[in-house]
């Protein structure tokens, strides 16, 4: 009982991190499976056939595409919209940075149909066709609050007194701002702009509501094809993007670690 109580924390956290990987795990061992009929729901035998061929699903790899452009571009948007937003809401005083502050929570509590369904009426009210245009809009005002969120913190965290000091030294604004105050920011930009792709790539509600007859994304092509049996070519594109991410994460941990024992 004594050992069980100091390893406890320990214990606890890891059995909610194989709770939450389980799914992971469940989608790349049937993306080696050989289903016998359409739906791949209990395995059968093992075959690597759906990875040797990961497009010979007819329009699946067009709508895994579709995704990753509209993630990234609007990734790109709210992450440099979303940062000189929070440099504005945490150095600046100015009137009405109250509300600006109370309005950045609102897409993130809000209900995502509730946000889907306004959208979708403001953009019938100004006649615009839904397509991708209106996707990535949509991705962008969403995404941009969790941008300047998770850039804000750093911001607050950051010490003014190291652009002081840079002043100090002769450098101008500009000199100031790329030497000192971007590089110290730039893990809680990363951060917003890693949290705006995954949530880009992976939004059903917002992007059904949104787009067009003729604009598929991969989250509306997996409800799509759920229907009538999802293929193994689909584990085989959400274990690919699960690799990816945590080869991501851990370079990302490997360069701190090396950063940390430089300094």
């Amino acid at each position: 009982m004594r050992w069980l109580r100091r390893h406890l924390v320990v214990i606890a956290g890891t059995l909610a991190l194989v709770y939450l990987l389980l799914p992971n795990v469940v989608v790349l061992v049937f993306s080696f499976n050989d289903p016998a009929g359409r739906y791949n729901y209990t395995w059968q035998s093992f075959s690597t056939d759906a990875w040797s061929d990961p497009c010979g699903v007819a329009g699946m790899c067009d709508s895994v595409g579709l995704s990753l452009r509209i993630a990234l571009t609007a990734t790109v948007a709210a992450t440099v919209i979303g940062t000189l937003a929070a440099f504005a809401l945490a150095r600046h005083r100015f009137r009405g940075r109250a509300a600006g502050n109370s309005l950045i929570f609102l897409p993130m509590a809000m209900p995502e149909v509730v946000m889907a369904a306004s959208l979708g009426t403001l953009f019938l009210n100004m006649r615009i066709e839904f397509g991708v245009t209106t996707i990535l809009i949509a991705h962008i005002m969403f995404c941009l609050s969790f941008v300047v969120v998770a850039v804000k913190a750093r911001v607050a965290s950051m010490d003014p007194k190291l652009e002081e000091a840079a002043r100090d030294l002769y450098a101008g604004p500009l000199q100031t701002f790329l030497r000192v105050t971007l590089p110290l920011a730039a893990p809680g930009i990363a951060a917003g702009a890693m949290l705006s792709f995954a949530i880009s790539l992976d939004d059903f509600i917002i992007t059904q509501f949104n787009a067009g007859p003729s604009t598929v994304t991969f989250p509306m092509y997996v409800w799509g094809a759920s229907q009538r049996g999802i293929p193994v070519q689909v584990n085989v594109i959400g274990t690919a993007m699960f690799v990816a991410a945590l080869a991501l994460v851990v370079a990302g941990q490997v360069v701190g670690a090396r950063r940390r024992s430089r300094a």
